[in-house]
């Protein structure tokens, strides 16, 4: 039987529902019940695919081809649970449903109204996909007030009276601050966020406290009697010093214990939180650090490579180094600057990304990588600029490009199948793009004897992909003449996956995303070994 967590937050944003989420759902599951988590994102966007990073932070892409919030990739960094399509919808998604669903007749032509038709297909969301699920942990996106929610907190509050109390619970989570001039923490604010949470029907069971520093007892009393909520189920969460000491605050507060008794249930086993503690305090003892530069267009904005970020961290512990994080907007490289602001940087990496903009110091910074032999990985769009620049200075195809960036180049990439046999002439460039990406797991085979199969040690993997345009497959022999080798293929052949350099201590680029399926607990393979050999360089 299902058990329903629902996750809101209260007077301010980005207080870490997801981390919240991830904790105890990584709590539950270490004491032997299943869980799912799902997120439901109140914004009018059908999913965060088409929307730029700077407004939404990453898009997160599981194995069966969702384009989700990155929240999905705290989900399962922490719990190592794969999420699938059916866990993340947002208000788009559901008013596209019933739209389309009442075009169709599908309510014989009843007025389609918020209530009960948007709130019916939120619940259907809620429950859809479920099997033998212990708890369903529901994060609900935004803050309570906020008019886009609306609907998400009526839906639930419907939920819980259809479903019973003993089937459901609510935790809110809201920030307490702390008060410098009078030197104060004031619960004021988590009074007024429960009061409009209950004005709208819901009554909070647990509340899970953001603070700076320790909530006093007088102070859990106070919101304890304002909020109606038990003493023992006023949960503070302090600022901890790295995310991967989440579970273990968590696990002390008595988070998940407090769950379990609400719903009358026991722990089935102590959790393991012996992983964590190691983790947090090679992190946090490390001493030895290593200089990492990524190179892309959305460096200023940290959650835009949030997933990338995470696995650079998780290559760093499995080796016992600090990475630290160079961003360097592409936009502003020039080359006579290459070699000064790489001076000290130990490991080269180019990320995803989409248009032209800033392509010319992403090419610069790979060939500085490729002719000082410094470590570099270049990740789908990165591997494709190590394509273009291989062409333009190895091969000398002065014009070489990608499809995407201009329709005149030499297209060493350009969209599936639209080259000749010569490689040359574009083909189908003015048909409609949508629908043409390649989303989700795709298997690549690996050559015998090269870096990646030494890396994975496997003749097979399967990554997540999230792109459009493919490398130019009828120009391959050119490349490896040259020693820019074409390591991982599509099982027919037709699909380049990986390249590596030839007579380069660590060169390697993949056309998919190896960092949606890095763990803190069980670092991605490729990542471990970059940050090896940027941590070997001299």
């Amino acid at each position: 039987m299902a058990r329903f967590i629902f996750v809101t937050g209260g007077v301010v944003s980005s207080l870490g529902k997801g981390l919240s989420s991830a904790s105890l759902a990584y709590l539950l599951k270490s004491q032997g019940y299943k869980v799912r988590l799902r997120k439901m994102d109140p914004y009018l966007n059908v999913d965060p695919g088409t929307m730029s990073p700077f407004q939404h932070g990453e898009v997160f892409v599981t194995d069966d081809g969702a384009e989700t919030d990155l929240d999905l990739g705290h989900y399962e960094r922490f719990t190592n649970i794969s999420s699938k399509q059916s866990d993340n919808i947002t208000t788009g998604r559901i008013y596209s449903d019933v739209i389309k669903r009442e075009r169709k007749g599908g309510y014989l032509g009843k007025t389609v109204q918020v209530i009960p038709h948007i709130t019916n297909r939120i619940k259907e969301f809620i429950k859809k996909d479920i099997t033998n699920e212990d708890f369903v942990i529901c994060e609900i996106g935004g803050t309570v007030g906020d008019i886009e929610s609306l609907p998400f907190i009526e839906a639930i509050r419907q939920f819980s009276n259809e479903e019973g109390r003993s089937k459901t619970l609510f935790i809110h989570l809201t920030f307490v601050p702390f008060l410098k001039s009078s030197d104060e923490i004031k619960t004021k604010p988590t009074q007024h966020s429960v009061k409009e949470l209950r004005s709208i029907g819901i009554q909070p069971d647990i509340i899970i406290c953001r603070s700076q520093q320790s909530i006093p007892l007088d102070q859990r009393k106070k919101i304890s009697l304002f909020c109606n909520v038990p003493i023992d189920n006023v949960i503070e969460t302090i600022d901890v010093r790295t995310i991967y000491e989440a579970p273990i605050s968590f696990f002390n507060q008595k988070l998940d214990k407090q769950v379990l008794k609400y719903f009358k249930l026991k722990s089935k086993k102590r959790p393991n939180l012996n992983p964590w503690k190691k983790i947090t305090k090679i992190v946090l003892n490390t001493k030895k650090t290593v200089n990492i530069a990524i190179i892309g267009k959305y460096v200023n904005l940290k959650d835009a490579y949030k997933s990338l970020d995470e696995a650079l961290i998780h290559g760093g512990i499995y080796n016992k180094v600090k990475v630290n994080l160079i961003r360097i907007e592409s936009d502003n490289l020039k080359k006579n600057e290459i070699k000064k602001k790489f001076k000290n940087v130990s490991g080269l990496l180019i990320p995803g990304g989409f248009g032209k903009r800033g392509t010319e110091g992403k090419i610069s910074a790979i060939k500085f990588a490729r002719e000082n032999k410094v470590p570099f990985l270049g990740i789908c769009f990165g591997m494709q600029m190590a394509i273009i620049e291989f062409a333009r200075n190895q091969l000398k195809i002065k014009k070489a490009g990608s499809s995407e960036l201009d329709k005149n180049c030499y297209p060493v990439i350009g969209l599936i199948n639209e080259w000749d046999k010569d490689g040359i002439k574009i083909k189908g460039t003015d048909k409609d793009l949508g629908g043409t990406m390649r989303l989700g797991l795709y298997e690549a085979k690996l050559r015998n004897n090269s870096a990646i199969n030494r890396i994975y040690k496997s003749k097979t993997i399967k990554e997540r992909h999230r792109h459009r345009y493919e490398v130019n497959n009828t120009i391959k022999d050119k490349f490896e003449k040259k020693g820019l080798i074409f390591s991982g293929m599509s099982p027919d052949d037709k699909l380049p996956e990986i390249i590596e350099l030839k007579n380069h201590p660590w060169f390697i680029g993949v056309q998919f995303h190896p960092e949606f399926k890095s763990r803190p607990l069980s670092p991605h393979p490729l990542f471990s070994s970059f940050i090896k050999a940027a941590k070997n360089h001299k």
